[in-house]
């Protein structure tokens, strides 16, 4: 269980105090309502952009590495399609320096040309790096628009278009950062050695005082039901043939969901699971296989994704598979089978909460999500998942109307 306090601050900023007088570290994490899925069309990629903006300096310091540094503080953050969340962890004693360099950013980017045009390279190089100059790095820039053909969701955090970064100006950020980035769009979480009253004594003094954004509204456009298969092929230099299948699910709060991931964890989490059991143990057909979810806030994807042997064609893997697939959607899974992946979920969720930051992320994410007391229920609803509900939700999600299928062809 992960204890906590939480309160509101006039301007909307969301603070959480989770106590641990065992460690001499705190963690200072701050989540921003915002991801991908919060772009416009035409102009993609800012949520990520803005993770690297962050770091160019603010209104009132114009290094957020150095003074941090020097009080032995280390700091990263992360996009994803839902938010955008930064984080930092230093002895507790210099606790407030966290509260003066995110206070800072919040009130104000620096907003210099030249840290825009910093930034935007080196945007523009992950883009390049990481998703068109690395084997199978442009699998999910097929995926997702094939998946997806209303939701945002069928852009990467990185953009759908690196011309959108390119062409972006400073008046698109400052639109961008005083719509999201303010305390009413924020979830702050102090966790460590602290009091619930010297939190609070801090977050008035460095935020309170920010002014909360306008309101605005989040309509996303749904997505509609998928009645009928995809298939995309693509070519590519790599190494080995690649497969991937992706299939509709229940978003993050839906009650389907943590069966959803347990049934991706049956298919393909760990070596003793169907998928690689049978085709990387059994039938020698993939070099490696797997299944996860994405998990993302409103509907996901489960997917399927491996690596062929060089004698296997992907039609024939891809026919294997959906046997496998079909087999967990017309015959239930035995107790064993489940009580085995189901231990492993939950000591995944034990393990995590071992961490100080994890429980500072954790607590923050599940606020976002509508619950933060949903953060302990979690271990519950994998325990009440049985072989029924198993086969019930396989027979709707594992359907072949359901899923889009990726052919990534070694040339």
């Amino acid at each position: 269980m992960i204890a906590f306090d939480e309160f509101t601050l006039e301007n909307g900023l969301r603070v959480i105090i989770h106590q641990d007088h065992t460690t001499p570290i705190a963690a200072f994490n701050l989540l921003y309502g915002v991801g991908a899925r919060d772009e416009e069309e035409e102009k993609t990629g800012f949520a990520h952009l803005f993770e690297h903006l962050m770091f160019g300096g603010s209104a009132h310091i114009p290094s957020y590495d150095t003074p941090l540094q020097e009080v032995g503080g280390e700091n990263n953050a992360f996009t994803s399609n839902d938010i955008t969340n930064y984080y930092v962890t230093l002895p507790v004693a210099n606790l407030e320096t966290a509260f003066w360099l995110e206070s800072d950013r919040m009130w104000s980017l620096s907003f210099d040309p030249k840290v825009l045009e910093v930034q935007r390279k080196v945007v523009i190089e992950e883009f390049k790096q990481r998703y068109l100059n690395q084997p199978y790095g442009d699998a999910w820039l097929h995926l997702r628009p094939l998946a997806y053909t209303q939701h945002p969701y069928r852009w990467n955090t990185i953009g759908k278009d690196i011309s959108h970064i390119e062409e972006a100006t400073m008046e698109d950020v400052k639109h961008f950062f005083y719509r999201y980035y303010r305390p009413n769009n924020a979830i702050l979480v102090v966790a460590g050695a602290v009091t619930v009253e010297e939190v609070k004594q801090l977050a008035e003094k460095w935020f309170g005082d920010i002014p909360r954004g306008k309101k605005f509204g989040r309509k996303y456009p749904k997505e509609p039901k998928q009645t009928t298969a995809r298939v995309k092929e693509v070519s590519a230099d790599v190494p080995l043939d690649a497969l991937y299948k992706v299939y509709h699910m229940a978003a993050r709060t839906d009650k389907t969901y943590h069966t959803h991931d347990l049934l991706s964890d049956l298919l393909g989490r760990g070596k003793s699971s169907r998928l690689f059991h049978r085709l990387v143990k059994e039938n020698n057909m993939f070099n490696d296989i797997g299944a996860y979810v994405t998990g993302t806030v409103d509907k996901g994807l489960l997917v399927i994704q491996g690596k062929l042997n060089p004698s296997v064609k992907l039609p024939e893997a891809n026919q294997v598979i959906e046997a496998i697939t079909e087999q967990i959607r017309t015959e239930a899974v035995s107790e064993e089978e489940l009580v085995k992946v189901t231990n492993k979920a939950i000591s995944t969720v034990t393990f995590g909460e071992t961490e100080l930051l994890n429980r500072a992320m954790s607590l923050a994410y599940f606020s976002f999500l509508g619950e933060t007391e949903a953060v302990n229920k979690e271990v519950e609803k994998l325990e009440q998942i049985t072989p029924a509900h198993i086969q019930k939700e396989a027979s709707k999600i594992l359907d072949k109307e359901n899923c889009s299928t990726l052919y990534y062809k070694a040339i």
